[in-house]
């Protein structure tokens, strides 16, 4: 099979901002990230060896001076030398360690430099799950003109019903050709600026915000678009305890951005620990939160109050929502808050592997381990989140965890 990845910035932005933050707080950080399959799939013999053989092409996948100047103009929080950084890195295959058991399960850890390591989340899912569609005969099946069209529909129902919102489908896609496709649509429709209905021109009342890949934000000129990931916090609950970590995480992130990248992913141990913890000063910092777990009806209603209770007008504020949408829950979503914060919505699988007769995955990588320097000792990391099914890592500390947040 022709390789998966073949663009450097073929990876979301959340990847090059953390990364950028790793480099500025724990450069000398070492961890490791495991595969975790939520469908627990039984993968075909052999299923490894074409991963491995991906994953080992990826040591010639560089940066190009069109990406860096795309991401420079773009992602302009980014300081010049980091760009020095990213021209001489190179991706480290010994770092990714692959196996498969005799039921079919896949087993796969990523452990080294958390600067280096922090790179292999996107391409090792955008792998896993193309390789896998192909081999169900999935884009064998696909028919690129039909799907390009359910798309357009797609967003044209986004942008009619007033949704303002970006792709952060790169992990779970169908295929890179796919995903293509999806923000070539967007695009497309999105350049209409309206429809004609019974006549009459009605101007679009949505937007598309970006994506978050960056390197199709280069290729259609949008805006790459994302800040951060759980494993900041995950790691920081080890360096400053549960109670603690998300303050740190936020002051931190403000400090390396001097205010910018202010959307606070904020529910890695739960919503309790974090709006216990959250300051007027974060609070105003921060331009807003990502709700990825919970009832949203609920965590909206929780955030209001929250911002009320520190004097600040909840209307001044954003809140992206991103936990699995479709378009009819994120309409649900739009009319229940009604303008009383500033909604927006990150949408993925939906967008980019929705496809007829299709199964999408369900894998993530997560942060499972670190030691803040080479020297130190190994800790475990976990997730918690507001969604029981999201609970990752080792089950003692979780346990724990969840007992002293009771």
């Amino acid at each position: 099979m022709r390789q998966i990845i073949r663009h450097f910035t073929d990876n979301d932005a959340y990847t090059f901002s953390c990364q950028y933050y790793v480099l500025q707080t724990y450069p000398r950080a070492e961890v490791e990230y495991t595969f975790f399959d939520r469908n627990q799939t039984v993968y075909p013999k052999g299923f490894s060896d074409l991963v491995q053989q991906q994953i080992d092409l990826m040591r010639n996948v560089k940066i190009t001076e069109e990406e860096i100047a795309f991401m420079q103009q773009r992602m302009y929080y980014l300081p010049q030398w980091y760009f020095t950084f990213l021209r001489g890195y190179s991706f480290n295959p010994a770092e990714v360690h692959i196996g498969q058991t005799a039921e079919g399960k896949l087993e796969i850890s990523i452990r080294g430099k958390w600067y280096s390591t922090i790179m292999w989340e996107m391409p090792v899912l955008s792998i896993i799950s193309e390789l896998m569609h192909n081999l169900r005969g999935d884009l064998l099946r696909y028919d690129a003109r039909r799907e390009y069209e359910r798309a357009a529909e797609k967003a044209r129902e986004i942008l009619r019903g007033g949704l303002i919102l970006g792709d952060m489908g790169t992990r779970r896609r169908l295929s890179f050709a796919h995903h293509d496709s999806v923000i070539r649509a967007m695009k497309e429709m999105v350049e209409q600026e309206g429809e004609t209905v019974e006549g009459k021109f009605c101007p679009w009342a949505g937007r598309f915000t970006g994506t978050s890949n960056v390197y199709l934000a280069m290729k259609y000129k949008l805006v790459p678009i994302g800040t951060m990931s759980h494993q900041l916090i995950e790691f920081e609950e080890n360096v400053s305890s549960i109670f603690e970590c998300n303050f740190n995480v936020m002051r931190k992130f403000s400090d390396v951005y001097d205010g910018d990248n202010g959307i606070y992913l904020y529910d890695c141990f739960g919503d309790k620990v974090f709006f216990n913890n959250l300051s007027k000063r974060m609070a105003l910092m921060f331009t807003g939160l990502r709700v990825d777990s919970g009832v949203e009806e609920e965590q909206t209603e929780r955030i209001i109050e929250k911002y009320r209770s520190l004097g600040i007008n909840p209307a001044t504020k954003q809140v992206v929502y991103s936990n699995g949408l479709n378009i009819r829950r994120a309409l649900e979503i739009h009319r229940f808050v009604d303008g009383r914060v500033q909604d927006s919505y990150g949408m993925g699988t939906f967008l980019t592997c929705d496809v007829e007769n299709c199964e999408p995955m369900n894998i993530v990588v997560k942060l499972t381990q670190c030691r803040i320097t080479e020297k130190r000792e190994w800790h475990d990391c976990v997730k918690l989140s507001c969604d029981k099914g999201k609970t990752l890592g080792n089950p003692d500390k979780c346990a724990y965890l969840l007992k002293l947040i009771e």
